[in-house]
């Protein structure tokens, strides 16, 4: 019988209106988030396919309080109601981009000229300030193009930064070795490799052409400069969610180089190829269950996103096994009800994205019986970490999970929660 199972406000994906909604629970157990316009009527949209159990999983998450979110996400900035802090601040440092993704939240590609140098270091030492010594993830467009970029990955560490994050699809990085180089000179920390599968026609889907030969070509690079890269696949139903088992797969043999890989279930908003339907939407438990069955990984190695809202996210640790596969991490390494600030979410990104000091490999024997040396060791240089984030777009925005985001974008002076800042109506694309 159907049921609801928690009030929330959302927005009419046509207008933008902050309205009402909740989330109802159907027969077969999916999860709905369900809304009315009184100008564009009834929205439902399922959020949870009943794979994972939704309690469970949601544990510890308050509710809206009465007479909150009304504001949102109409005139977002970080406000007093929001319930977490920076983790990472994302800030935009060109609009154009050498691809034209089918999917792309920022809808890369404007004939735009690249912001001031200068005002781009006044945004990061406001960012610096504001934020609470972030991680700062220098994003696009693809802002590889900028060839200042060194400069601004250098002033942020001298701003107060914690660290640099690079969202890139690696074209420039394999093409340009010396200007990888003078990245991890600049002291760039971590790589964020747009990487959608082991398969051409994967890239050719969503990217426009063939480039697998690059994507490896540049982690090549970085690893060869000792950064860091976390490979993140836009994972779309019908074109990619079956090639999830043969990405983690490669991402094992790429290690020490690939820490990690970073599952985007796809979402409607920047650049939209279409209004979806129900058979599109790839939720965050349908995600889990691809990946535990094409992977052979347990369900119970998933947890909830250590700081944002449970519906955000989740994070898994391993250690790769010398004979392939992975050894799971998550009863040693966190639990369900690990969830902390946002700085201590930070040092757990960093921990496991950036690339650790060389050392001596120690003596004896790698297998599951290893001595404690042994086992800090393949922590730090054979482990891998999967993670997700399940953005909102206008259907399935849900305020409640909104107010307890950390990754922020700088806007315009402004700090907005990630999903406010990219927020796309769907009108042209429903009528």
């Amino acid at each position: 019988m159907s049921e609801i199972i928690r009030f929330t406000r959302s927005v009419c994906p046509v207008c933008l209106k902050n309205i009402p909604a909740v989330l109802r629970t159907e027969d077969s157990g999916r999860i709905v988030l369900q809304k009315t316009c009184p100008d564009h009527g009834f929205t439902s949209v399922p959020v949870w396919q009943g794979l994972v159990d939704f309690d469970r999983w949601t544990k510890g998450s308050e509710p809206l309080s009465p007479g909150s979110g009304l504001s949102c996400p109409e005139n977002c900035g970080i406000c007093p109601e929001h319930e977490i802090g920076t983790c990472c601040a994302l800030l935009e440092v060109t609009k154009r981009c050498n691809l034209r993704c089918t999917y792309c939240f920022a809808d890369g590609g404007q004939p735009e000229p690249d912001p001031e140098l200068s005002t781009m270091k006044a945004a990061i030492e406001d960012i610096a300030k504001r934020c609470g010594s972030p991680l700062l993830q220098l994003s696009g467009g693809e802002p590889t193009l900028r060839n200042d970029l060194p400069e601004l990955v250098r002033f942020a560490k001298e701003a107060g930064c914690s660290y640099v994050q690079l969202n890139t699809n690696g074209i420039r990085l394999a093409e340009d070795p010396a200007y990888a180089e003078a990245l991890a000179e600049a002291g760039l920390d971590i790589v964020f490799l747009q990487f959608d599968g082991t398969r051409d026609d994967i890239y050719k889907k969503l990217r426009g052409r063939p480039l697998l030969k690059e994507k490896r070509k540049a982690i090549g690079v970085c690893s060869d400069l000792h950064l860091g890269v976390t490979l993140v696949p836009t994972v779309v139903r019908g074109v990619n969610d079956d090639n999830l088992g043969e990405l983690i797969s490669l991402a094992c043999t790429l290690a020490p180089g690939v820490r990690g890989i970073h599952f985007q279930p796809v979402s409607y908003f920047g650049r939209i190829p279409h209004a979806p339907g129900e058979e599109d939407r790839y939720t965050l438990d349908r995600l889990m269950a691809d990946i535990s069955d094409q992977a052979g990984i347990p369900m119970e190695s998933f947890m909830p996103s250590r700081c944002d809202h449970p519906l955000c996210g989740f994070h898994a640790d391993f250690l790769i096994r010398p004979g392939g596969g992975l050894k799971p991490l998550s009863s040693i390494t966190h639990s369900s009800s690990s969830r902390g600030c946002a700085k201590d979410n930070r040092e757990y990104v960093a921990r496991h994205w950036r690339r650790p000091p060389e050392e001596p490999a120690p003596e004896g024997d790698f297998s599951d019986e290893m001595d404690f040396d042994t086992f800090l060791y393949r922590l730090r240089h054979q482990s891998l970490t999967l993670s997700a984030m399940a953005f909102q777009d206008a259907m399935n925005l849900n305020i409640e999970r909104l107010h307890r985001c950390s990754l922020h974008v700088y806007d315009n002076g402004k700090i907005k929660p990630f999903c406010a800042r990219y927020l796309t109506p769907l009108a042209k694309k429903l009528t």
